[in-house]
């Protein structure tokens, strides 16, 4: 997988941590740089250690999945992706909270980051540097929740629901891409 590759990946993978943040930020009538950094950083470490975990287990499994890895990694990355478009039409999901305690962001942040573990899986098809693809998406994932809590707090949630739909087409593309590539 190229870097173009794993950057989108990482976009689709922060949409829902963005779209949490984007409520965090509307829950949070005086926040502080300190609670958008906290947010941020619970995210991003999720999203980074999650397909460093997934990685490792495709590895572990993929003498038994290597003949069906393009139709897997397209299967897995699109169910991530119709789900992520599924949930953003959702608008009984309660997220919106000023909670940024440890427990409550442990939960949000390992909710958001299952996706990524799945990823990290598909990963391990192909010649991935792990690490620096765990490195990226925490990054992106950082960069887009710190943003997103910035807007939630200024706009309001007019982009939540745009964000899930544009992971998930994100997410079904590079799948599509991958079952339609040559080994």
């Amino acid at each position: 997988m190229g870097v173009m590759e794993i950057v989108l990946i990482g976009i689709g993978l922060a949409m829902d941590a963005f779209a949490v943040s984007v409520c965090k930020g509307l829950s949070i009538k005086q926040i502080k740089n300190k609670q958008i950094l906290k947010i941020s950083l619970y995210f991003s470490i999720f999203q980074a250690i999650m397909p460093i975990i997934g990685f490792h287990l495709g590895t572990t499994f993929s003498v038994l999945i290597q003949k069906f890895n393009n139709w897997l990694a397209f299967l897995l990355l699109s169910f991530i992706g119709i789900n992520m478009i599924k949930d953003s039409f959702d608008d009984d999901i309660e997220k919106k909270n000023e909670k940024i305690d440890f427990k409550t962001m442990i939960i949000l942040a390992l909710a958001t980051s299952i996706d990524a573990l799945t990823v990290g899986i598909t990963f391990s098809f192909f010649n991935t540097n792990i690490i620096f693809s765990a490195l990226t998406i925490g990054l992106i994932t950082f960069i887009l929740c710190f943003i997103g809590v910035k807007i939630g707090n200024k706009f309001g949630s007019k982009l939540q629901n745009k964000a899930g739909i544009a992971g998930g087409i994100i997410l079904i593309l590079i799948g599509l891409k991958i079952l339609l590539q040559k080994h």
